[in-house]
């Protein structure tokens, strides 16, 4: 199976990396380029280096993004399903407070670590923040 890149070549003149094969190993908590190695020594913690191919990780500057990334894909589920539950049903406030809560939480923490994978993964495919063998160094522009 081909797989899909954004363009044939990156801007840079480096070869196009697979996208979307880097997101799916992401998400899946493995090496972004190998698929085989694993990408988390802990919860959310990366590795410094995929124990299988050897690709360092430790520069990927995922930061907050995943946590943002979780939360819009969290609200808008659970929002839309408490819209429709309430519209369709007569439940007390205790009762929604007992069924959106935890799974408020559950989702949010059960979708931290493969988006946070998925970015990292993202990141690898794009040449980012050191994942193109230089170092990200902040460019000085001259005062005009």
């Amino acid at each position: 199976m081909e797989q899909q890149v954004f363009g044939g070549e990156h801007h840079s003149g480096r070869p196009a990396r697979p996208v979307w094969h880097a997101i799916w190993n992401g998400f899946c908590g493995k090496c972004p380029k190998c698929g085989e190695g694993k990408l988390f020594s802990s919860f959310v913690k990366v590795v410094p280096a995929c124990a299988h191919c050897g690709e360092e990780m430790h520069h990927h500057r995922a930061d907050d993004l995943p946590a943002y990334l979780v939360v819009v894909i969290v609200g808008h589920v659970v929002l839309g399903a408490f819209m429709g539950v309430e519209a369709a049903s007569t439940l007390s406030t205790w009762q929604h407070l007992a069924i959106w809560a935890p799974l408020t939480v559950i989702m949010a923490v059960g979708l931290l670590q493969p988006v946070k994978g998925a970015v990292v993964g993202l990141q690898w495919a794009l040449y980012m923040h050191g994942f193109s063998g230089a170092d990200d160094t902040l460019e000085t522009h001259p005062e005009l």
